[in-house]
């Protein structure tokens, strides 16, 4: 209190308390381990080698789109007029029967998700922890509920995705999102603890920590899953938070169908990505081999599947990008 007195009555004065020359460092939530450095490098070299790909892949896109547009024009130019006409005419009739695909497409989308309103699976991501992650991890949760609802829409049984907790920098940068206020989606400033006060009993959070493992998706259950980027600097968070709420708590049977090179720690998109893949084909393993990337399974596992690792693969690579195009609903 005389500190802060004393330090009031100097700005009065016009004095400036110098600066402290032994700064109290500020504490940190946890600190990480040499084990957890280590994994965190890992990510940050993973994420800037992304970046770079990411970069390298629109410059070749751009140079694609310039030699199909310099072909274009020199296709034209070498052709007498009427057969340019001709040509110009069947271009454009070309681009209105995909454009007419991709409204009713589109179309269909709508109608999926709006029945999935009131008879699909409800998921909900919990957003309560945006607090505990910087700038670019909450930007990446972005970018995975992104994926998450434009996976969701092409599925042929989509579930109905909740966000809960959507508040501060977690809903600044949800908005940015092209065409993100009109998702088909319920978004809750509130928690889901509030958001189903009067179906508490049906709540089931997922996580590794559980000891409960789910078998079957009950269509009557709320599923939850952590909306919670680098899960090593908070292990246990999500089941602590469970437990101290008072609700059920479950883990996917990953470990009766694979063995992961690490922990059974996934990341937001590829735990719904599992689930969407089960409410379609009710089958564990092949939801797993299919998501699940192989350089998070062990040896043994990545031989037996033919499936690949979406980062390694172009084919995987491209079916993301497809799947990131979430077109805004009129």
């Amino acid at each position: 209190m005389n500190t802060t007195m004393e330090a009031t009555q100097n700005e009065q004065n016009g004095q400036v308390n110098p600066p402290d020359p032994n700064p109290r460092p500020v504490p940190r939530p946890q600190s990480l381990s040499k084990n957890a450095q280590k994994k965190l490098l890992k990510q940050q070299k993973y994420e800037a080698k992304k970046a770079e790909k990411k970069a390298q892949m629109k410059e070749q896109k751009q140079r694609d789109a310039e030699r199909k547009r310099k072909e274009w024009e020199e296709k034209l130019a070498a052709l007498p007029e009427d057969e340019r006409l001709k040509l110009i005419d069947s271009r454009k009739e070309l681009r209105r029967e995909r454009m007419e695909k991709r409204s009713e497409e589109r179309g269909q989308k709508i109608q999926k998700l709006t029945e999935a309103k009131e008879t699909g699976q409800n998921i909900v991501v919990d957003l309560e922890f945006s607090h505990l992650m910087t700038h670019s991890e909450i930007h990446s949760l972005v970018q995975q509920i992104m994926y998450c609802y434009a996976v969701n829409g092409r599925c042929s049984s989509p579930a109905h995705l909740w966000l809960t907790g959507c508040e501060g920098e977690m809903e600044t940068q949800l908005q940015r999102l092209p065409g993100f206020d009109k998702w088909i989606i319920e978004k809750e400033k509130q928690s889901y603890i509030k958001a189903f006060s009067d179906r508490k009993d049906d709540l089931v959070y997922l996580t590794a920590d559980s000891e409960t493992v789910l078998h079957e998706l009950d269509p009557t259950k709320v599923y939850i899953v952590g909306g919670l980027v680098d899960r090593n600097r908070w292990k246990g968070i999500t089941m602590k938070k469970a437990e101290e709420q008072g609700i059920h708590t479950a883990k996917l049977p990953i470990g009766a169908y694979m063995k992961m090179s690490s922990s059974q720690v996934l990341t937001v998109n590829q735990v719904i990505e599992i689930l969407l893949k089960f409410l379609e084909t009710k089958d564990w393993k092949d939801s797993f081999f299919q998501v699940i990337p192989r350089r998070k399974r062990t040896e043994g596992d990545s031989e037996n599947c033919q499936e690949v690792d979406g980062e390694d693969c172009e084919e995987e690579t491209e079916k993301k990008k497809r799947c990131l195009e979430v077109p805004s609903h009129d």
